[in-house]
């Protein structure tokens, strides 16, 4: 009696899981989650939806822009275009801060992946449109830009964005091309300070990103000062690695973990240090 009663627990507990589980597919992807029963598909939705996706301290979209990253960099394209497609139709993302995040992505994580990136973008834009029966808009003109045109005054304006955004007192030389033209000039005398994209999420996306590039130092540097600057807490970044896990695959979350582990102490030991509480949201 006791096996057959425990087996009919176990039994109603999964119906459960995958009740909920299937509910939150179709709201975080907007469409219905596969009619399969495979074990694997099931436990696949119960376990990634039903209790990864709805955990608390990062919102949805906030969940969004990591995920985005880890499958672009998956080089699977249906999945992509799945997230991309929901993003975009749920209205979480707007298409200018889904074009932002591409550009974003490009930088941190390679421009040939960005490429496909930005071609799921365009036909997830337009399937989007076509679902609802509507023409898609024409593009909107490129977002003009707060940042000089001055060579020598767009450097120090990228001098000055690298200290504040990475937390340091000090910035890289100008005396090669990948720091003066690519670091400074681009990177941060235009890109972390273009509009349509917050700091929060520009983070969020550079920590996805340098958590799968497996980079030492980057990985240290953003963590620590995603952290400390306020924008990202530690309850955000504790599940910005779950969802890291789930989409980019453990190992790569045990290092970015990692990384959280080795700055903690730096952070501590400093008067702006982040806690759960801090900052969060900002």
């Amino acid at each position: 009696m006791t096996t057959d009663t425990n087996t009919g627990n176990e039994k109603s507990d999964h119906e459960a899981d995958s009740g909920r589980g299937r509910r939150e597919f179709a709201e975080v992807m907007t469409f219905a989650p596969p009619e399969g029963t495979a074990p694997t598909t099931t436990r696949l939705i119960d376990f990634v939806f039903g209790q990864v996706w709805t955990r608390p301290a990062l919102s949805r979209r906030d969940r969004r822009f990591v995920t985005l990253a880890c499958l672009a960099h998956a080089d699977y394209e249906p999945d992509l275009a799945d997230h991309v497609y929901a993003a975009l139709n749920s209205g979480d993302i707007s298409i200018t801060e889904m074009q932002e995040t591409v550009l974003h992505f490009a930088v941190y994580a390679g421009w040939p992946k960005a490429s496909r990136f930005n071609g799921v973008v365009d036909r997830q834009w337009e399937r989007i449109h076509r679902d609802r029966g509507t023409e898609v808009p024409p593009p909107q003109p490129l977002l003009p830009l707060a940042t000089p045109s001055d060579p020598q005054d767009r450097l120090a304006t990228g001098e000055e964005s690298f200290r504040t955004i990475n937390c340091l007192d000090f910035a890289p030389g100008r005396d090669n091309p990948y720091q003066g033209a690519g670091i400074l000039n681009f990177v941060f005398g235009e890109m972390w300070l273009r509009p349509g994209l917050g700091m929060k999420e520009r983070r969020l996306i550079t920590v996805a990103c340098v958590g799968f590039q497996d980079a030492p130092i980057p990985i240290l540097s953003h963590v620590y000062a995603a952290l400390q600057s306020g924008d990202v807490s530690l309850a955000e970044m504790d599940e910005l690695i779950g969802q890291v896990a789930v989409y980019s695959g453990w190992p790569k979350a045990s290092h970015l973990n990692q990384a959280v582990a080795e700055v903690k102490p730096r952070l501590l030991g400093e008067p702006a240090a982040n806690d759960e509480t801090s900052g969060a949201g900002r």
